[in-house]
């Protein structure tokens, strides 16, 4: 049986990546921060599911997770360990909570840091590995290759753990560990509605006027986001290939949300992203 390690199962992709994963047979360790959200998911997804309790910027809760998912594998290693667990904090950065910033740099970044070096000598950083090495998949974004206004904190974390994953995967071949890179757009998960949450406390800033239109493209578009199966099969694809890619982009439009951001000048996507936003 294989064996995977995945942050932030709780909801939204990473509990589906859990279920598709324990569907095709694999045993699925997955990250929660508390008991109530360990018993319910261990009860929805079943034995081959086993709850570890931490949350990925507590450093000691994380020590003592992996001492005992070490112990449940008993001498095996992991295959796979999908670093999925994040937040998206939105706002202006004219406007945004500086504790804010460093939380959504501690999550996406520091805390991806701290799982993965716990982990890795269970995914075979190791002189003479009792095991074959593992895959580390990365859940990046769009946004971790183009900043979109209101999004500059998520973006920020993004863009770095894009450098991060391209840093690890080089020094990584040492050991023959492979680290891969999933960049969803915009997925049915709950994080779009927290996310039409978190924009409440700047409506009376100068940026209201444009985030009541915002809030409302982002409902319009919501049935048309790409659906969290999608991103769960592409996990289990990077985790079995032979030969994976070092990043996957998977846009909600390949074109207006992929190719024309990252090939147009960047004041030409200035202009746009102004009248996308009515100040132009």
């Amino acid at each position: 049986m294989k064996n995977v390690l995945i942050t932030g199962t709780s909801s939204g992709i990473g509990y589906d990546a859990a279920r598709y994963l324990l569907e095709k047979g694999w045993r699925v360790f997955g990250s929660v921060r508390s008991e109530e959200d360990a018993a319910r998911v261990k009860l929805e997804l079943g034995d081959g599911f086993v709850p570890l309790i931490f949350d990925v910027t507590d450093e000691a809760a994380i020590k003592t997770a992996v001492s005992h998912l070490k112990q449940h594998l008993n001498g095996e290693g992991l295959q796979g360990l999908v670093n999925n667990a994040g937040i998206a904090t939105p706002g202006p950065l004219q406007y945004l909570p500086l504790e804010m910033l460093r939380k959504q740099l501690e999550v996406n970044v520091v805390g991806v840091t701290a799982v993965t070096q716990a982990c890795l000598p269970l995914l075979g950083a190791k002189d003479n590995p009792l095991n074959p090495p593992g895959r580390i998949i990365n859940i990046s974004s769009v946004s971790g290759q183009i900043a979109y206004p209101f999004l500059g904190a998520y973006a920020a974390s993004k863009h770095a753990l894009e450098a991060l994953s391209d840093s690890w995967r080089r020094e990584l071949m040492l050991f023959d560990i492979d680290v891969i890179l999933i960049e969803p757009g915009t997925v049915q998960t709950p994080i779009i509605g927290k996310f039409q949450e978190q924009i409440q406390r700047y409506m009376g800033t100068e940026y209201g006027r444009v985030f009541e239109p915002l809030a409302k493209q982002m409902a319009e578009r919501q049935s048309n986001n790409m659906p969290v199966e999608r991103i769960s099969e592409l996990i289990y694809r990077t985790l079995t290939v032979r030969k994976p890619k070092t990043r996957y982009p998977i846009p909600r439009r390949l074109l207006t949300g992929w190719l024309l951001p990252r090939w147009l000048p960047d004041r030409w996507f200035d202009w746009i992203a102004a009248k996308q936003l009515g100040i132009k």
